[in-house]
């Protein structure tokens, strides 16, 4: 039996397999080893499996054995493995190191690398792989590199002739399951005459 892998955060009690054996008989059902953390317990009657507590992503995958019994002779009986795997949920939104940063910049200079930004995330695998993005474009005078989040300016600025201070909402987004969670960081820019 390899039943369909089960979320992280799953509470005790969750349906996991109904294992089944052809007899003609009653069976009593058991779990015989391979569930050392005690993860699962099962209806002695139906064969019904569900979880006995949280689960641990690094104890999976489980292999167990299920053993169904002749009621009335537990001489007769036969064993089939379980295999349960966990899938691992997305926990963690993305966390810049500061929510605010404040750069300058010299009017006039050309297209050039303002700042690197670094998020962290304490989830692993995809759900730890983070992309960077601009949420306000601020009329396409920044862009930012999506996987390393440096930040540029595409243009020089006017010191006389435009805004003297942006602000850049930048994002960093894991690729997370089952949704994806973003982090923020405003970064004011200010051009010096």
């Amino acid at each position: 039996y390899h039943p369909a892998p089960l979320p992280e955060q799953s509470p005790p009690d969750t349906f996991v397999v109904e294992v089944r054996a052809l007899y003609k008989l009653p069976v009593d059902y058991s779990i015989t080893s391979g569930d050392e953390e005690g993860y699962f317990i099962i209806h002695p009657s139906s064969g019904i499996v569900r979880t006995s507590k949280n689960l641990k992503l690094e104890d999976f995958p489980v292999n167990f054995k299920v053993r169904a019994t002749d009621s009335s002779n537990a001489a007769i009986f036969n064993e089939m493995e379980v295999k349960v795997e966990v899938i691992d949920e997305n926990n963690f939104p993305p966390v810049f190191p500061s929510s605010l940063l404040e750069e300058r910049l010299p009017e006039h200079s050309p297209a050039t690398q303002i700042v690197q930004l670094k998020a962290q995330n304490s989830d692993t695998g995809r759900n730890g792989f983070l992309t960077y993005g601009i949420l306000n474009g601020q009329g396409l005078k920044f862009r930012i590199n999506e996987t390393t989040g440096i930040l540029y300016s595409t243009a020089p600025f006017d010191y006389e002739e435009e805004p003297t201070e942006y602000q850049v909402v930048v994002y960093a987004e894991d690729d997370g399951i089952p949704e994806k969670k973003r982090g923020y960081c405003t970064v004011v820019i200010k051009i010096i005459d």
